[in-house]
């Protein structure tokens, strides 16, 4: 009796089995695969969710780790390039205190022509001050709001100033010339002057005090006409500034400004 029924059982099973397979073959017929497809979209889904949210969570965390790294980057370099500006204006003569000013804004185009820097009137700068960096003088101020500068850099092609070579004494103007480099017109034809000389402000110059490092002489031209000249090598890195070094007047030209003042007629009421 036990194996009648058990022979029955199996049998069933055998038979229950075929009607599934039968079923689900008919069924992939009629719809041609969907419902399948459907149900193997859904458990593949549903394993992707699965394994994309660590790889999601590990991405925003590569993400955030390598944006500090950068911002940490960036403010050990910037600290590099104050603590050498910091150093460089420490060895200057102690004439004046400099303000050390970061640069904020420069437009690309006028990159060679001006800067603006994060420090104003409020903090002691007027119009006509020095600015320095690293290297030499890079330009002057120009115009002063309370909180702000802008400078004028010696790249800029409208800019002119007085120098002169510092092995011989020879006597010219520079000239931007929107460039790491700059043009030096001699006043003699026939300069004392050879590739290398350094150059600085001259006695003559009434926008900037003498002897400011400029640069050295990279190129000579003797035969240009009307008169000799030659292309300067500017020591300051002024296509990458990130922090200057702004003086305040010098007391000779404040007190040239007050005497000139002074002397002009007044007017009468």
């Amino acid at each position: 009796m036990f194996t009648a029924r058990g022979g029955w059982e199996r049998r069933g099973l055998k038979v229950g089995l075929i009607a599934v397979v039968v079923g689900s073959a008919w069924l992939v017929r009629e719809t041609q695969g969907a419902a399948l497809l459907e149900f193997y979209t859904g458990i593949s889904n549903q394993l992707q969710i699965v394994q994309t949210k660590p790889d999601t969570t590990d991405r925003l965390h590569n993400a955030r780790v390598l944006e500090l790294e950068a911002q940490i980057a960036d403010l050990q370099f910037q600290n590099q390039k104050l603590k050498k500006l910091i150093s460089y204006t420490e060895k200057q003569p102690a004439t004046s205190k400099p303000i050390v000013s970061r640069v904020v804004g420069r437009g690309a185009d006028n990159w060679w022509q001006q800067v603006t820097i994060n420090r104003g009137s409020s903090a002691g700068i007027e119009s006509g001050a020095i600015v320095k960096a690293e290297g030499g003088l890079v330009g002057i101020v120009e115009n002063v709001t309370m909180n702000t500068s802008r400078i004028l850099l010696i790249t800029d092609m409208k800019s002119t100033i007085g120098v002169n070579i510092s092995r011989t004494g020879a006597k010219g103007i520079l000239r931007g010339n929107s460039s790491t480099e700059a043009v030096l017109e001699f006043y003699e034809k026939v300069p004392n002057v050879k590739v290398g000389d350094v150059i600085t402000t001259s006695t003559h110059s009434r926008k900037f005090p003498s002897g400011l490092p400029i640069g050295k002489v990279k190129s000579l031209d003797l035969k240009k006409l009307p008169a000799s000249i030659a292309k300067i090598e500017l020591f300051p890195p002024i296509s990458s500034l990130d922090w200057v070094a702004v003086y305040p007047k010098a007391e000779e030209q404040l007190s040239e400004k007050s005497l000139s003042t002074n002397t002009q007629p007044q007017k009468s009421n």
